[in-house]
């Protein structure tokens, strides 16, 4: 076999364990979003497309406006082969062992492996009109222990006692028990000092709704967690039609930047505000905040060609973050521009990698 050979096939496998490493769910529309008539086949299509384009998953949202995020992920269970539902974890709104109970049953199911994305900011009004007026992070404390019990009664197949400030359990056994393989994977917020700490506790990924890159460089994540981001992405092969079709997909609009100031008036998200402080970014900067200064979506965007989208998210592999939240897709190409996105991000990374 040539060098050459041996070259190329070294370089396959290093990309493909780069990629096997790289975790990447896009999101599943809102019902306050969408017409009724169509909610439910917009679910669906959203779900088999992220599948068809290597999603490990897809998040779910929760919030009182809302429809069931478990009703909505077993319409996509139902629709998709190994697409792993998100689900957003409100401790607010059910038990820890309701929430344990639910994961194992859809892996008696289905035998598939869901995701937990456990939710402890949020908007305040919400929580209170469900008579919760706990502090921030205090409700971080409570999620450590919601998610120190599903973990309990996932991990045994003995009857488990914890007795905590917010949960008490005794002798408590989850039936049917769960396959170790379909353990769910826990996300949660990472934005906040509390967060981090959470994350630690629990060994979740921490989720971040990212500032550019370059502000991680002299700070980057904590090499001793799993570290990912929220990121919208509209690309294309030529810069000025990315940016075309980000200014039609998501105008600027003084309702919505209204919308946008009253929203930061009622969350007590960490991240919210940090996001709400960059203000706007230099010229010809692929980072753009427009659609979530304007309260179109809750995250910021990365905007132009291919190469350069890509070389930020290199960027962000670079620095620890591994796991990657897509905002909702508006379709199906968009998906597939995203794909060829990660393929390119990967490939640099890998590139520079090899050249330490």
């Amino acid at each position: 076999m040539s060098l050459e050979t041996n070259s190329s096939t070294a370089q396959a496998r290093q990309t493909e364990a780069a990629e096997s490493s790289i975790e990447i769910f896009s999101t599943c529309p809102q019902s306050s979003q969408v017409d009724k008539a169509a909610y439910l086949k917009n679910v669906i299509d959203v779900a088999r497309w992220s599948e068809k384009y290597g999603c490990k998953g897809i998040l779910v949202y929760t919030d009182n406006s809302l429809v069931d995020p478990w009703l909505v992920s077993q319409a996509i269970i139902e629709n998709t082969e190994t697409l792993g539902p998100l689900v957003a974890v409100q401790p607010i709104y059910m038990h820890p062992y309701t929430a344990a109970r639910m994961v194992t049953t859809y892996g008696y199911l289905h035998n598939r492996r869901i995701y937990l994305n456990m939710l402890a900011g949020g908007f305040k009004n919400d929580l209170l009109a469900l008579n919760d007026d706990t502090p921030h992070d205090k409700r971080y404390d409570r999620t450590v222990e919601y998610v120190k019990v599903i973990q309990m009664l996932l991990g045994h197949t003995t009857g488990v006692s914890f007795s905590g400030e917010f949960y008490q359990i005794d002798k408590l056994r989850m039936i049917p028990s769960l396959p170790p393989e379909l353990f769910p994977g826990i996300l949660i917020s990472g934005s906040s000092e509390a967060g981090l700490a959470a994350a630690k506790a629990i060994g979740a990924t921490a989720v971040k709704y990212p500032k550019p890159p370059g502000d991680y460089e002299n700070d980057p994540p904590d090499e001793n967690l799993n570290s990912g981001v929220r990121v919208g992405i509209i690309t294309r092969d030529n810069e000025d039609q990315a940016w075309k079709i980000a200014h039609e997909r998501f105008p600027e609009d003084r309702r919505g930047e209204l919308a946008h100031q009253m929203a930061m008036k009622v969350s007590d998200s960490v991240w919210h505000k940090q996001l709400s402080e960059l203000g706007k970014t230099p010229e010809n900067n692929p980072y753009w905040l427009v659609p979530f200064q304007h309260y179109k979506t809750f995250c910021p965007y990365l905007v132009g060609t291919y190469s350069r989208v890509a070389t930020e998210i290199a960027r962000y592999i670079a620095l620890g973050f591994k796991t990657f939240i897509l905002d909702i897709p508006p379709n199906e190409e968009e998906l597939y521009h995203i794909s060829m996105v990660f393929k390119m991000a990967i490939g640099q990374f890998n590139v520079k990698e090899a050249a330490r």
